[in-house]
């Protein structure tokens, strides 16, 4: 059986207040054991990152500025297949 665990970080808690990705991380396993694939992938949110979520990631503005926004990633994050 495959799985594929992913782990996210974003700019808040809820989408409904705009909050967005700005970091996506996998790996894969097979009969419960790690292949060795990863994925791994930060994202511009296009907007602020308040202080107090920087302070439980680490991820601040300047950290994402120059990344690719998830419009433009979401094709190679749905293929890690």
């Amino acid at each position: 059986m495959r799985q594929v665990i992913l782990d996210t970080e974003t700019t808040g808690i809820d989408p409904k207040d705009g909050h967005r990705l700005v970091e996506i991380g996998a790996i894969e396993m097979v009969n419960r054991r790690f292949t060795g694939r990863t994925y791994h992938q930060y994202i511009n949110p296009e907007r602020h990152i308040d202080a107090e979520v920087v302070a439980v990631h680490g991820i601040d503005d300047a950290r994402v500025a120059n990344e690719p926004v998830f419009a433009k990633n979401s094709r190679r994050v749905l293929g890690f297949h």
